[in-house]
């Protein structure tokens, strides 16, 4: 490591042990967790029954008048796999071949961003998109869709594209959570909290849609939005390395970094103050006719989670006295192990010390995390898993996380039945009010490795725990199913032509 390379680590703020760390994850690899069995309705996912959402609802608006409160969505990154299509199309040219291509350009006026999309190709071209089409100028198009000097979609985040068509105007996701935060998240002072996390080169984008739209909401809902942003400290971010995993460097010689994934936006989260956060991704929403579902079940998995920390905080104060009896040390632990499912390591040294295991099993962060039926979507799941400290608990897992050379593993993994889409409400204060030092629940075991290029060359990218998987590998752990409408995310631009982006 030369001058040069010393330089680059000290502005990124990665010291040289964390850098030789992160190189001998490449060399090493990361263990694959060893996983008990898949979490099912009646066997650590929790069904609620009619009966008890309305009771759950009630809890969650009893508490919001005297807790607060914010909604924490990740909304950094370009949407530039959103148009993945999109750009193969642009870059062959010619008329529309694929089916993906032959319906975005035959639905193209359903769209949100249509009637800007009219302008651009007016304002650039001459001509509106309709006589494009018929001239069959299809480049033109795309280049006022995705380029500089159109709509820029290439270079926007999915939170800054137009979304939905309403009566008001087209709207972005970043919106769509402003009124979110309106329905289920607004404290009895009638403000409402949200903390996006951003990458820097968007963050002035953010800033003008807020100072915009901010007062039409704000009267609208008749509310007050506190609005805060946060960028990915580049001290999370992580080597790249070549086929020998050497670092892999650029073609002035530099050191390739790169963001080590939504894993490191535990640093973001752990310097939130609140006692309840909820956490749901930006493209993850739908227009108001169909928000019904979606405001219901976030109060529901509210009302879970201040009813389950109200139960943990009750057995943490009993646990604490110099004697607690037999009747409520059994009670403690009945709700431990079958309740928030998590099983000591061995009978011998768990009877020997059974307090402390209990104690330190409940004084924990608390998540509760909304389940979707599998349906065929990518992406993790509810498990129970082996933890560093033998126990087992209730985890979030990604299938890269599975051993695929072992058999039993994968039938385990093929047996799943819900799909996690990250719908989170979080309680990260103990019992003394103080908040919880999240990066020491993290399990840096569970990173992933995946291949990427830069420059028409291969390389392999370190990806840190994910947030909602390893980085919250020690946190006490419920999972509800909730309905698969409360799950509408946007992953391709033809997504948005879906019946629920249509309403």
């Amino acid at each position: 490591m030369d001058k040069d390379d010393v330089k680059i680590l000290e502005q990124k703020g990665i010291s040289p042990e964390q850098f030789q760390a992160q190189i001998d994850s490449f060399k090493n690899g990361f263990p694959f967790l060893v996983v008990e069995k898949p979490a099912v309705v009646g066997d650590g996912i929790l069904s609620v029954c009619d009966a008890d959402k309305e009771k759950y609802i009630s809890k969650w608006r009893t508490y919001l008048l005297t807790h607060d409160v914010v909604k924490f969505t990740p909304a950094s990154g370009a949407a530039s796999r959103m148009f993945k299509n999109l750009f193969e199309f642009k870059n062959r040219g010619g008329e529309p071949q694929t089916d993906f291509e032959r319906k975005f350009i035959e639905e193209l006026t359903k769209f949100a961003f249509y009637d800007e999309l009219n302008k651009k190709c007016q304002k650039n071209e001459g001509k509106t998109v309709l006589r494009l089409i018929s001239e069959k100028k299809f480049d033109c198009i795309l280049e006022n869709l995705l380029g500089e000097k159109g709509l820029n979609y290439q270079f926007l985040p999915k939170g800054l594209l137009l979304f939905h068509k309403t009566k008001e105007g087209p709207r972005t996701p970043f919106e769509e959570h402003l009124v979110e935060g309106a329905l289920y998240a607004k404290a009895n002072s009638g403000k409402v909290k949200l903390h996006y996390t951003v990458s820097e080169e968007h963050m002035e984008y953010f800033e003008a849609l807020k100072k915009k739209k901010l007062p039409d909401y704000e009267y609208n809902f008749g509310t007050e939005y506190n609005i805060s942003f946060s960028v990915q400290s580049h001290s999370t971010d992580t080597v790249a390395v070549d086929s020998n995993n050497e670092p892999f460097r650029d073609k002035d010689g530099k050191i390739v970094f790169r963001p080590g994934g939504h894993g490191a936006l535990i640093q973001n989260l752990n310097k939130i103050d609140s006692d309840v956060i909820f956490i749901k991704n930006i493209d993850n929403v739908v227009p108001d006719a169909l928000k019904q579902p979606t405001v219901e079940y976030k109060a529901i998995l509210a009302g879970i989670l201040v009813s389950y920390q109200e139960k943990i905080f009750g057995y943490l104060s009993k646990l604490r006295k110099g004697s607690i009896s037999n009747d409520d040390l059994k009670e403690i632990d009945d709700f431990v192990q079958n309740i928030l499912k998590v099983k000591p390591a061995g009978s011998t040294l768990y009877i020997s010390n059974r307090v402390e295991f209990l104690k330190s099993k409940l004084n924990r962060p608390l998540r509760v995390c909304g389940m979707v039926k599998n349906e065929g979507e990518p992406g993790g799941g509810p498990f129970f898993a082996h933890n560093d400290d033998g126990s087992i608990s209730l985890q979030i897992l990604e299938s890269a996380q599975f051993d695929p050379s072992n058999e039993s593993q994968m039938k385990i993994l093929s047996q799943s039945t819900h799909f996690n889409p990250v719908d989170l409400v979080c309680a990260v204060k103990d019992i003394d009010g103080k908040k919880f030092d999240l990066t020491k629940y993290v399990d840096y075991n569970t990173g992933f490795i995946s291949s990427k290029s830069k420059d028409g060359r291969e390389l392999k990218a370190l990806e840190l725990p994910g947030l909602w998987n390893g980085a919250m590998s020690d946190w006490n752990t419920i999972f509800v199913e909730v309905p698969v409408d409360t799950f509408n995310p946007v992953k391709t631009v033809n997504d948005l032509l879906r019946k629920e982006h249509q309403v």
